[in-house]
């Protein structure tokens, strides 16, 4: 029997919280799971400093990337034998599913930002490189760790395959917000699964809904309205990731002045400090090592870098308030002057972050990162773009939500000597509306 046809003599299963079970019966599936790159996902949480906030979000990369496996697998079950389905995709489909994730780093998106990476082409250098990964898809046939790395860019010739990891209801996002809401403890990101992988249908180039199952995926799309703004999007989590940021942007900047010797050798980063970094290097920092440096330089000769460290590992956050630069440019001038003046680096201590959604956006054409939008399937045949048949989805549609706030750390600021100073600094910020402690909000 061929390698790509080859089957476990038992099904595997994991017990899994969200889909209570995980079914793998391919041996090529099996194979990956093993893989070292794939096991490394245990050592990278899904949703970073999030825990920060939400003590139950210690959740990994493994356990989602197993869970977007596990409904794509159902997803194929549903479509055995209907038209467009073309059941010879069926392992390709597992695998990039399985694998859509394989690149992501230690604190993903805070780090992808500080070292401009991008996880996705990690994911396809992994699949495409010399790893194990690589060798078990090689053994399916010549090239298909090609196919594999073409379906995680999008750029796959089959689009309907491409739909099932990467459209406005897909399963990476069916699996996140139902995992994320479980780990988290809230009840915002659930919706009824069960009843939109029924009304699922394949046509040409992207799975549609029927359009008897419509409101199931209204409560859909407000789930992830909810889980962004009270999860992803949450100004603690965000106080935890401007001081992991300011962090590593120190490390990298004591490295590039060569006049500051650290007391243990940053050597997992330093090809990160210099933009040249090998898979193999990629491959061995995770957030056990990040962490592990963080603890040491919290004894570092360097004032801030020993400051922000202590902060991240004792959770001691920021504060922040509403605060809008592009508003009140005056007021950022200012304290980013008397911040200077005090001796308060701003640079590292006076952050603005900002975090914008668009809850559901349907596609407009030149945007090539959009996603596709949502179709459903009307009785006659025709098809309807979601916003243009939902009351509930057209009213958010398009609309987009920004959100500032600006960080800063409250204890420095009420050691300040210079009184005039610290009556200025807390007349501009508590003047932009309530204080809030990141210590104490949950």
């Amino acid at each position: 029997m061929a390698y790509k046809d080859e089957q476990l003599i038992e099904e595997k299963v994991f017990k899994d919280p969200v889909h209570r079970y995980v079914h793998v019966k391919d041996r090529v599936i099996w194979d990956l799971i093993a893989a070292p790159e794939f096991q490394r996902l245990r050592r990278i949480k899904q949703l970073g400093t999030t825990n920060y906030t939400f003590h139950g979000a210690e959740h990994s990369r493994f356990n989602h990337s197993l869970g977007v496996y596990e409904i794509v697998r159902r997803i194929i079950y549903n479509f055995q034998g209907r038209e467009h389905w073309n059941n010879d995709e069926r392992l390709l489909c597992l695998c990039a599913a399985l694998l859509h994730d394989l690149g992501h780093g230690p604190f993903s998106h805070s780090f992808e930002k500080v070292f401009k990476l991008d996880h996705e082409e990690y994911t396809q250098k992994i699949i495409l490189g010399e790893t194990k990964v690589h060798e078990i898809l090689e053994q399916v046939e010549e090239g298909f760790a090609q196919k594999v790395a073409d379906v995680i860019a999008k750029t796959y010739q089959n689009k309907l395959v491409v739909s099932l990891i990467s459209s406005q209801i897909d399963a990476d996002r069916m699996d996140y917000l139902q995992r994320d809401a479980y780990f988290t403890g809230v009840s915002y990101g659930h919706f009824d699964m069960e009843r939109i992988l029924r009304v699922m249908r394949p046509i040409e180039d992207q799975v549609v809904i029927k359009a008897t199952g419509m409101h199931a995926v209204e409560d859909y799309i407000m789930s992830r309205y909810q889980m962004y703004w009270q999860v992803y999007f949450h100004p603690v989590t965000r106080s935890a990731e401007v001081i992991l940021t300011k962090i590593l942007h120190r490390a990298k900047y004591l490295y590039e002045t060569k006049e500051f010797d650290f007391k243990l050798k940053p050597t997992h980063f330093i090809s990160f400090f210099t933009g040249d970094v090998k898979l193999d290097e990629y491959l061995k920092l995770d957030e056990g090592i990040v962490s592990y440096y963080f603890q040491l330089w919290q004894e570092e000769d360097d004032e801030i870098l020993r400051d922000l460290c202590e902060r991240f590992m004792n959770r001691r956050l920021f504060k922040y308030v509403e605060f809008n630069p592009n508003l009140q440019m005056a007021e950022w001038m200012e304290l980013y002057r008397l911040f200077s003046d005090a001796g308060i680096d701003p640079e590292y201590y006076l952050v603005v972050d900002s975090s914008s959604d668009l809850p559901y956006d349907f596609y407009r054409p030149g945007e090539e990162e959009e996603r596709l939008p949502i179709h459903l399937l009307m009785p006659n045949g025709d098809l309807k773009e979601l916003s243009r048949h939902s009351d509930i989805v057209e009213s958010i549609s398009g609309k987009k939500r920004t959100d500032h706030k600006l960080y800063f750390p409250k204890d420095l600021l009420e050691s300040l000597p210079d009184e005039e100073k610290k009556i200025r600094i807390k007349e501009i910020l508590y003047g932009q509306g309530e204080l809030i402690d990141a210590n104490e909000s949950r």
